[in-house]
């Protein structure tokens, strides 16, 4: 095994305090399927007294949060810094945690989960982005999938957490230690974040090259990479600096494809129901017949998968095409799904349905975060140009969580009112979206941020619509958006 240069140490050493955004992203995430069956006690038992519309208003308004954060986030990004930008989120989620461990009605939890949705939503656009303006492109994929590893690792450690309170506090508000603990996370990033260097892409596109050229100094190994990257780096600020800013971005025909492909990937990663499952398994669990506390237990399988399918995610990333391995992912989802649908339609009252419902959303799990999840993040942290990148991820992710926010909200009611048929559904969209995959998205791996840049910008250009696909059949971009 090759031995990691002071470099790469350093690398990794970045990629692991930013990624505490993301575990505090997944904890915050995660820890609501423990904490909801507690809510919805009523407040003299300990709980909030949620029903299923205030139910799906908690689960909802961080989502929403989410949106405006990773929008805006992505405007202040461009504009003061990645660094600097998830240093005020850790503020911002520590203030989210406390506040919804302390919230005393339901109009309270909802305004200050919004607020911690804000940090989450915003981490979710800059953490990878971060990632990937720091990375060299030999590590990118694996390094930006570092990500989706430290959210479903804060997944599972909400999980885990929520049964074990649950088993042993023997209190009905310990849903209001399940929430604080997020607070822990978030103090890790912002501290780790002071001796983090500012991104070298950043530094470059605000005039600053003698200071990317330093931040580049500590994180590659070589002089040469330094110079090779120094050189495409300059020439991309060049060109950008002629082409202005984020708004005369947006009047180009290809970028506003480009943020087409990105908000249908958004799509295509919410509608596979993962946070149906992440949010809502111990709600389908105790459909079967299964008792609140062996729900929340069985939470924790749905963890584990989600962690070990996001490892091999990552060993595939280095090894396999990212459309290739996308459009699989989306395949076996409409299988698990089927399999779900015909579990809840077919085994009512058997001894069996619980165990064989949990086997299909297990494996709807294995693929979502083996093969759909982590390129879904990979991808954003690459489509997009270096003069427009923080505005146009934060576009796409917005989207991304508008998309989120609807199945959250609607999927417990949608499931009340139409049981196993929703399941179904949810095959037939992630049909439609393994459609759209295979006609419009681009190959990626292997190029830096620089050269795909230049990639993407001649697939997608106006002059190329008259060919529909170019290049190889896995180019097919222009004809049709």
């Amino acid at each position: 095994m090759k031995k990691l240069t002071d470099a790469q140490k350093l690398v990794t050493k970045i990629v692991v305090v930013v990624t505490m955004g993301a575990l505090a992203f997944g904890y915050d995430t995660g820890v609501i399927a423990g904490a909801l069956p507690f809510m919805q006690l009523p407040p003299a038992q300990g709980g909030l007294g949620l029903t299923p519309l205030t139910e799906g208003l908690v689960t909802s308004a961080l989502v929403l949060g989410a949106a405006v954060g990773s929008l805006l986030c992505g405007i202040i990004a461009d504009r003061v810094g990645r660094r600097d930008s998830l240093m005020g989120l850790s503020v911002i989620f520590m203030i989210g945690a406390i506040g919804t461990s302390q919230a005393p009605t339901v109009p309270v939890m909802v305004v200050m989960r919004a607020i911690l949705g804000f940090a989450v939503g915003g981490a979710s656009a800059l953490v990878p982005m971060f990632i990937s303006e720091m990375a060299p492109p030999s590590r990118r994929g694996r390094l930006v999938s570092q990500n989706e590893m430290m959210i479903v690792t804060g997944q599972l450690i909400a999980y885990i957490l929520s049964a074990l309170l649950a088993r042993y506090s023997g209190a009905n508000d310990i849903w209001r230690t399940m929430l604080l603990i997020a607070a822990v996370p978030a103090f890790l990033l912002g501290l780790g974040l002071i001796f983090v260097p500012r991104s070298p892409r950043w530094l470059a596109s605000r005039g600053r090259t003698d200071e990317a050229r330093t931040v580049l100094e500590l994180i590659r190994s070589t002089d040469r990479q330094v110079h090779k990257e120094m050189v495409e780096i300059k020439a991309q600020v060049n060109e950008d600096s002629d082409q202005l800013g984020w708004r005369e971005a947006l009047g180009e025909v290809w970028i506003r494809r480009l943020l087409l492909v990105g908000i249908g990937l958004g799509f295509a990663a919410q509608f596979t129901g993962v946070n149906a499952f992440m949010y809502f398994t111990p709600i389908i669990l105790r459909q079967t017949g299964l008792g609140t506390e062996a729900a929340l237990t069985a939470t924790i399988g749905a963890g584990v998968v989600a962690v070990g399918a996001t490892f091999l995610g990552i060993w595939m990333i280095g090894r396999f095409p990212r459309r290739f391995t996308l459009m699989g992912g989306l395949a076996g989802v409409v299988c698990a799904h089927m399999g779900l649908g015909g579990t809840l339609l077919v085994m009512g009252g058997s001894p069996l349905q619980s165990m064989m419902a949990l086997g299909f959303i297990l494996l709807a799990l294995l693929f979502i975060q083996m093969m759909v999840s982590p390129l879904y993040w990979l991808l954003m942290s690459e489509l997009f140009p270096m003069r427009a990148r923080g505005v146009l991820t934060g576009l796409s992710v917005a989207a991304q969580w508008v998309f989120n926010a609807t199945v959250s909200f609607l999927f417990p009611a949608v499931l009340h009112w139409i049981g196993a048929s929703t399941f179904f559904a949810f095959a037939a969209i992630n049909l439609i979206s393994l459609i759209f995959v295979a006609r419009f998205l681009p190959e990626t791996k292997g190029m830096s941020l620089e050269k795909l840049e230049q990639h993407l910008e001649d697939h997608f250009s106006p002059e190329n619509s008259s060919t529909g696909r170019t290049g190889n059949n896995q180019h097919g971009l222009a004809r049709g958006l």
